[in-house]
């Protein structure tokens, strides 16, 4: 196995305003700070991580200090020349559903920002909004980028939007098809699903709701149709249940169900998303078909981020694989 990795994450670091379903009242520098945290932590000794970013040059110290304990993450492709990025205002309603105000924005990561990254291991790429990490950028991974590296990418992005408002909203991925051909790992949760896989044409009495939850079948054809236009895998995370992967295997198209990691409290939601995506990033680092052995590590990643409203939630790798072994007993699948 390699013995030391590179792993780039792309996507905003935004200044959030958060309103627990608790009515707390967090501020912090959230998306790109939790997988690139938690992959941190988990390659200790191992690689290094490199943000890929875009913010305000008033956001560079403070961006700086965040990651100032983590010597293995590496900060040449954060970029604030532009003096530009997301600041983003959070209530939840409860522990799954939330309501978004943008009142900033960053420029879209574009191939010229990844000249500190092209020979990364993976790219894990973690855009909340639809512009943040563009087609042209993924294009140019897969064009430039080492032969085996993965791109795993968060479907979060392409299903919201910001309104001239600010107001954050969900969106069919309706150009969906034209951005497979370049992501290796797509993940989503069961909510950005049914903005990903629609019908031709609706009733206009179908469209009330913000997404539909896909029924199972549903999930069946989205999942085929997303392997049979070329990417690797797919995982649908299923709130506190776990994830459904589907994926090519020996026998052809198969699905499986990974539990989640269960937590006797939670206390914030932020970035569970985001590090569960860093977990499928570190899962597959060495066994690119470790499929479930990424989807293990990104529900271990997803329940610690819930465990506390700093970075002190993320693990070394021993104490992970500890989490992973009680959790998944003779199913674990480690990274020594």
């Amino acid at each position: 196995m390699q013995t030391s990795f590179k792993v780039a994450v792309l996507g905003p670091i935004p200044y959030d305003h958060i309103t627990t379903p608790s009515g707390r009242i967090i501020e912090k520098y959230g998306c790109v700070t939790h997988p690139a945290i938690a992959l941190a932590r988990l390659l200790e000794g191992k690689g290094e991580v490199y943000p890929v970013t875009h913010i305000r040059q008033q956001d560079v110290a403070p961006v700086q200090e965040v990651f100032a304990p983590y010597p293995n993450i590496k900060l040449d492709a954060v970029h604030s020349a532009l003096d530009q990025g997301d600041v983003i205002e959070l209530k939840f309603v409860d522990q799954n559903n939330r309501l978004e105000k943008q009142t900033a924005f960053m420029p879209p990561i574009r191939p010229q920002d990844l000249e500190a990254v092209l020979d990364a291991d993976v790219f894990v790429c973690v855009p909340i909004s639809d512009y943040e990490v563009p087609l042209e950028t993924l294009r140019y991974i897969k064009e430039n980028g080492k032969a085996d590296a993965l791109t795993i990418f968060d479907a979060h992005g392409p299903t919201t939007t910001v309104s001239t408002t600010g107001d954050r909203l969900r969106r069919f991925w309706i150009e969906r098809d034209l951005w497979l051909p370049y992501i290796d790992i797509l993940k989503m949760n069961i909510e950005e699903a049914g903005c990903c896989w629609f019908k031709k044409q609706y009733e206009p009495n179908e469209l009330k709701n913000e997404y539909v939850e896909l029924s199972e079948q549903e999930m069946d054809d989205f999942g085929q149709h997303v392997v049979g236009q070329g990417v690797k895998a797919m995982y649908i995370t299923l709130d506190s249940r776990g994830a459904m992967l589907y994926a090519k295997g020996e026998k052809g198209f198969e699905k499986t169900f990974i539990k989640s990691v269960k937590v006797d409290e939670v206390i914030d939601t932020t970035g569970c998303g985001d590090s569960f995506a860093g977990g499928l990033g570190f899962g597959l680092l060495g066994n690119p078909l470790a499929y479930r052995r990424a989807a293990q590590y990104a529900n271990a990643l997803g329940a610690l981020r819930t465990q506390g409203t700093t970075f002190e939630v993320f693990k070394s790798l021993l104490e992970t694989n500890e989490l992973i072994q009680l959790h998944y007993v003779d199913e674990a699948e480690i990274i020594e």
